[in-house]
């Protein structure tokens, strides 16, 4: 079995502000969570940005620019910018950062979803900012919206343009056939760096047969061309990639995907949550691989070849 790398979501644009005290909102926070979450093993540090004034997530290139360069002068980690963004954004706006930052890697999101996050109304009856339950509620009639077409010029502006490399994100089997559609295009290359996602309602569930029958179908598609990873919302996230690495994946966690380090106890940082999946893999015996054994693994232009 090959090292393990690990991805840490440092912040996202699922949850906000009144869930946790720990979820990092302005670029001065952005920067320290992602530097220590490097430091405690993360390779990959995956990023969203944040309005400063009240946590809603938002595409602002200008926001990237003042946490990128830091984590960039602290870090040895790769930078992977989202093309996702966050509920509502056009394609223009999830294309702006990335397209001014010009990154190593970007995540892709695979197809066209719902993408429920409503049921978090139940648990919060309180909100401090007033956009918090909009945000939660509109996602019940909200299209997350990644078209053949979008993903056609995500590749071509990005990975033609750029130079950038890809965290294909899969919430259902589906997605893995729309990239091998891509790939039998040519408009992909390997090594693919394939994210099976589970548990978002919209997508397929936190079952362990789902996750068996996820990597048999990618091995299937994908044979020794591709890099497995996996990432699990919520309290599904440490029994999931755990059984992941075990079937010989790479493993993602952070604040974005989960608040909460075990059962009522809520992570105090992205770091606390790569430590413990780190100690978890290492106790399996398994290897992490550092941001250069990263880059070799997954073909990455390299951190000097960024415009941050």
């Amino acid at each position: 079995m090959s090292k393990v790398i690990i991805t840490c979501a440092v912040t996202g644009s699922i949850h906000t502000p009144s869930m946790s005290p720990y979820l990092p909102l302005t670029p001065d926070e952005i920067a320290k969570e992602a530097v220590a979450a490097a430091e405690a093993g993360a390779s990959i540090l995956h990023l969203h940005a944040r309005n400063p004034e009240d946590g809603r997530p938002t595409p602002d290139p200008d926001v990237f620019m003042q946490f990128l360069p830091r984590i960039k002068q602290q870090s040895d980690a790769v930078v992977n910018i989202t093309t996702g963004g966050g509920l509502g954004m056009t394609l223009d706006e999830r294309l702006a950062a990335p397209i001014k930052a010009s990154p190593e890697m970007c995540s892709l999101n695979m197809g066209s979803m719902n993408f429920g996050i409503y049921p978090m109304l139940n648990r919060y009856k309180e909100f401090k900012y007033d956009w918090e339950r909009a945000h939660l509620e509109g996602s019940r009639d909200f299209i997350f919206r990644n078209t053949f077409v979008d993903i056609e010029r995500l590749l071509k502006t990005l990975g033609e343009g750029h130079g950038t490399r890809f965290e294909f994100e899969c919430y259902d089997i589906g997605h893995l056939y729309n990239l091998a559609h891509f790939l039998d295009r040519g408009l992909v290359k390997p090594p693919l760096f394939v994210q099976s996602i589970f548990g978002i309602l919209g997508g397929i569930g936190a079952d362990p047969d789902n996750l068996a029958h996820a990597r048999r179908i990618a091995d299937k598609l994908f044979g020794d061309a591709y890099c497995w990873s996996i990432l699990a919302a919520g309290r599904f996230q440490l029994p999931f990639v755990t059984m992941g690495a075990i079937m010989g994946g790479n493993v993602r966690v952070g604040l974005e995907d989960n608040l909460f380090l075990g059962k009522g106890e809520l992570a105090r940082s992205n770091a606390e949550q790569v430590t413990r999946i780190r100690n978890i893999l290492e106790g399996l015996s398994l290897e992490i691989a550092s941001p250069s054994e990263a880059r070799e693994m997954l073909d990455l232009k390299g951190g000097d070849q960024v415009a941050f």
